[in-house]
């Protein structure tokens, strides 16, 4: 097991590495149209463009503007030097530093992404095992028609629809935003979080109660489910200490995978209900054309994923037995 963490370890490293070089050479190389163009107001001289392009460091050769890009991303000891100077990953919109907005704005996602996982397991798994257990049966087609319905609205349709119908119109959830000046505990308590959260809960929660109703009713058709019950053991025990710890492999991937992406920055949720995370961030960058942020939150977004996938890998042994690793 030891062996297989370190091999993976290093592996997640190698893929972090390719990816940040993928990154810097589409958006410093290939960019939509020259930086410096955008950033120089109305004076557009040879001389203001070339001055803008020497203090954002797009002058530099290629191997010294990745080294910096790269200072920019991971905290190297020592003092700067020329080389690796810490001035150069600063956003080219409001030149506060990366680093800074990103641990500034992370607690917002992060609340976002635990809210909304709770809230989806909570309903998604559930009406997942009540569909396979009472197949057929008016609570299964319940289960269903809600996994239709959610995997049918799109996210922005249905934030759009709550923030419209429990804001607007009913004055039933309070209004919601969350600025980087105000409370983090103060803004959930007062359940400004609380639309976002259902929003992106209906739309997974879809997704599990389908693919956990699928892999139970799988499961439950096994040998070894059916051995189980000649040899008495009640149809609780069977349904969730046998039945269920198998069909929660795929379940586990899709979770590691979802929590992934939305630490990675839900951007239309975000938007929709006015949070200043990641995913906010990144969006506001790229209508400015600040290639530094939008970065900076995309190897941000390929590190979660990388960790999640290890981790997936972990728990898999926990959950199957017959996983193992060499």
């Amino acid at each position: 097991m030891g062996r297989y963490l370190i091999r993976r370890t290093l592996f997640g490293i190698l893929v972090l590495v390719v990816i940040t070089q993928v990154t810097f050479f589409i958006f410093i190389k290939l960019p939509p149209g020259d930086p410096a163009y955008r950033l120089a107001g109305k004076d557009k001289s040879d001389e203001v463009l070339a001055q803008i392009r020497h203090n954002i460091g797009l002058d530099q050769g290629y191997w010294v503007m990745y080294g910096r890009f790269v200072k920019g991303l991971v905290p190297w000891p020592g003092e700067a030097d020329e080389f690796l100077d810490p001035d150069i990953y600063y956003s080219w919109s409001n030149k506060v530093e990366v680093k800074e907005e990103i641990v500034e704005r992370l607690p917002v996602t992060v609340t976002l992404t635990i809210g909304a996982v709770i809230l989806w397991l909570l309903m998604g798994i559930p009406l997942g095992i009540l569909s396979a257990v009472k197949r057929r049966s008016a609570a299964d087609r319940a289960g269903m028609t809600f996994a239709l319905l959610g995997v049918s609205i799109p996210t922005f349709v249905l934030g759009l629809l709550l923030n419209y119908v429990f804001w607007y119109k009913l004055g039933w959830a309070p209004p919601t935003g969350f600025d980087l000046g105000d409370s983090l505990w103060q803004s959930v308590w007062e359940g400004k979080f609380l639309l976002a959260w259902i929003t992106l809960a209906v739309t997974s929660a879809a997704f599990y109660t389908r693919v956990v109703r699928g892999n139970m009713l799988e499961t439950l058709s096994e040998d070894y489910i059916r051995t189980a019950r000649a040899k008495g053991l009640s149809e609780r025990r069977v349904t969730y200490k046998h039945a269920l710890r198998a069909s929660l492999t795929p379940v586990v991937t899709m979770l590691g995978l979802d929590i992934a992406g939305l630490l990675g920055g839900a951007v239309i949720t975000e938007n929709i209900f006015n949070l200043r995370g990641i995913g906010d961030y990144a969006l506001a960058s790229l209508d400015l054309t600040d290639f530094p942020a939008v970065m900076a939150v995309t190897i941000l977004a390929a590190f979660f994923i990388v960790v999640a996938n290890l981790i997936v890998d972990v728990i898999y042994a926990a959950l199957d037995p017959r996983v193992r690793y060499a």
